[in-house]
């Protein structure tokens, strides 16, 4: 398994105001040195272009606090589906329309840009798997007649967000820009 974390400090008047880590699947876990402190950032960004193409995703992002079910890594060579940034975007896959992100330690914030042929929902559950929140997009696909534009901007805020889903009614779905708070 391999990751990276690149932390970024946003320094005003000399006071550090937020960290983010950059979450990339590209250390090797060899590398970790079990004696060191490990501070969990408050912000993680998911590095989605350290992936392959068709690279099944499931615990590359483990060390960062998610794993995920259902997931691929997709450069979407259909144009309805464009990325939101750089080349590479997860996509629920083999099973059309449904993908989980499960997080280790519950989290306050989840936010991403999805693009679906059909109307999805994002559902927010705790550790009990009580839903905690859900918010829903309409088909947003590029070049359709929808009123949404693709990439639109999904995000819960709600403490205690143990695992997030999408589902699409069995359509197609891709996600990108990936972002999570404690």
């Amino acid at each position: 398994m391999q990751c990276n974390l690149q932390l970024q400090e946003i320094i005003d008047d000399n006071f550090i105001k937020s960290q983010a880590a950059i979450a990339s699947p590209d250390w090797d876990i060899a590398e970790y040195e079990s004696s060191l402190l490990v501070i969990r950032p408050k912000s993680v960004c998911l590095n989605l272009e350290a992936l392959t193409c068709f690279e099944v995703v499931e615990h590359q992002f483990h060390p960062f606090g998610v794993t995920f079910k259902n997931a691929i890594a997709l450069q979407p060579s259909n144009p309805a589906y464009p990325p939101r940034s750089g080349t590479i975007v997860l996509m629920a896959a083999p099973k059309s329309g449904w993908l989980e992100a499960t997080f280790l330690q519950p989290i306050a914030r989840f936010c991403c840009y999805v693009t679906s042929s059909q109307r999805t929902i994002m559902s927010a559950y705790d550790s009990q798997g009580m839903l905690i929140d859900q918010v829903t997009t309409q088909p947003n696909l590029a070049g359709s007649d929808s009123s949404t534009p693709p990439n639109t901007q999904l995000q819960i805020n709600a403490p205690n967000i143990s695992r997030i889903t999408f589902y699409a009614f069995d359509g197609q779905l891709t996600l990108d820009d990936l972002s999570f708070e404690c």
